[in-house]
């Protein structure tokens, strides 16, 4: 069977896009190379629960809000979202603690309580963000923000913020992005936070609802969709590519390609293909990636740890910044609380995430799962000890609660999502050269775009985002 559109990759961007494609009517494949859709929306399950890899929470719901049209459209609104507090994200740096609260006034009023000196630069600071979350529901357009684009955050809050305290915290709940002083754009800093600050949800239960959702009404409308098939070339003839062939032998034609890919990885499948120039390729594989997470999923003994509504994000000490590069010592960490399913008030999930950088998973580079050694293992428990030690600053006898715990790292994400390097944000994006950080869909090839976290914005809304745009881009923008 020939199909329209041949979607490879099932992670978020690539699910929605074949959603959106499949709703208006076109027969649409998508190849997936695990046994399971989702990416990093993926779950897996030990001894009765489900723990969750990559998604933690989500802004921007509510009706209205800039991510609410999108996801009606997916049909995701109805999945069991649970609001956070007012107050959905703590901050403690040191020995002090702040929370960031929902809503633009509301977050700018709460912090200027606790910084009244800084009124004003809060109050344009909320501002900006309550712009882009209006002007964040449809296609995002580099070109609408150039100024976003080619300033740098950290130069932002520095020259807006005098206190380096109040710089802490309004950066202390990014270890959504990668937080580098000398490359991170106020474009890609200010669209992470300005959705939770409309509204915070998490999911009542495990975040792989979210893909297996997309999957269904992907095959609802007449798409089809498979797993354990890992595409290993596409081929080419006169000028456009014809077909997806995958390692297991099978071909798959199609008229059109979308690669949920990371653009790297995209490349390579077109071999020798004149259809790409070298100065592309090169870009596609010189530029670096951001760091990976380390994520320790706690399984905890029942009755033992209230329910908190909130994320809490812990820093050793002053200078947020520099305690986020995955070096060292764990400086940081973010501590998250899985909504009870079982009717009580207690949790039995705490995640505890933290940078890791690429560097310290290379002695294991050349390892697959299940066989990375005893060195490996011993590296793992020593950083999730670390974690756990900075987490019970903020949940005190955390340790004493753990019934087993399960540790991930860069290295886990590259196998089961195929990420170069772990990566948890795809490509790094730097200010300085904004217009080649920011990837379009478009690519050489006629026929073939680009979707997923390393084009424009990564997360949950950026990805969705960058979704609609790549549709848009291929013509069906009279979709959206």
């Amino acid at each position: 069977m020939r199909y329209e559109v041949i979607v490879i990759g099932a992670g978020l961007g690539g699910l929605e896009c074949a959603c959106l494609l499949s709703q208006a009517g076109h027969s649409v494949l998508v190849l997936e190379k695990e046994h399971h859709v989702g990416g990093c929306l993926q779950s897996y399950r030990r001894r009765g629960l489900d723990y969750d890899t990559g998604f933690h929470y989500v802004g921007g719901l509510g009706e209205g809000q800039s991510l609410h049209e999108a996801f009606a459209r997916l049909q995701l609104l109805d999945l069991p979202w649970h609001r956070l507090d007012e107050a959905y994200d703590r901050i403690t740096v040191g020995d002090r603690t702040f929370s960031l609260v929902q809503g633009f006034d509301a977050f700018a009023g709460a912090l200027a309580a606790e910084f009244p000196a800084e009124r004003e630069a809060l109050r344009e600071y909320a501002g900006l963000l309550a712009r882009i979350a209006r002007d964040g529901g449809g296609e995002v357009r580099p070109a609408d923000g150039n100024e976003l684009l080619e300033t740098g955050a950290w130069d932002y809050l520095s020259t807006r913020f005098r206190d380096p305290l109040l710089r802490d915290v309004l950066s202390g709940n990014a270890l959504r992005m990668e937080l580098r002083r000398e490359s991170l754009p106020l474009f890609t800093f200010a669209h992470c936070n300005a959705g939770y600050v409309e509204s915070s949800w998490r999911l009542r239960g495990p975040g792989s609802q979210i893909a297996d959702r997309l999957a269904g009404h992907i095959r609802a409308c007449g798409g089809d969709i498979r797993c354990d098939a890992e595409v290993c070339e596409l081929a080419e003839k006169d000028g456009r590519l014809v077909a997806a062939r995958c390692r297991d032998g099978e071909v798959y034609e199609a008229d059109a390609f979308i690669s949920d890919l990371h653009p790297a990885t995209t490349c390579r499948l077109l071999c020798e293909s004149r259809l790409l120039r070298k100065s592309y390729r090169r870009r596609m594989d010189t530029q670096p990636n951001t760091v990976g997470m380390l994520t320790v999923s706690l399984r905890l003994r029942p009755q033992t740890l209230r329910y908190f509504n909130h994320n809490h994000y812990v820093y050793a000490q002053p200078d947020v910044w520099a305690s986020c590069r995955g070096e060292g010592p764990v400086k940081a960490v973010m501590v998250s609380c899985r909504v009870p399913e079982d009717g009580t008030d207690f949790t039995r999930q705490v995640d505890l995430l933290t940078p890791m950088a690429w560097e310290r998973c290379l002695p294991w580079a050349d390892t697959t799962v299940g066989r990375r050694g005893e060195a490996y293992r011993a590296m793992k428990d020593r950083l999730a000890d670390e974690c756990q030690a900075l987490a019970e600053r903020v949940v005190p006898g955390l340790g004493d609660r753990v019934e087993e715990r399960h540790i991930s790292t860069p290295l886990t994400y590259r196998d089961y999502t195929g990420t170069p390097e772990g990566s948890a944000y795809g490509l790094r994006k730097d200010y300085h050269e904004p217009l080649t950080a920011l990837l379009s869909p478009r690519t050489p090839v006629p026929n073939l775009w680009l979707t997923g976290q390393s084009l424009m914005l990564h997360g949950v809304h950026g990805v969705t985002m960058t979704a609609l745009r790549t549709c848009a881009a291929m013509g069906n923008g009279n979709l959206f």
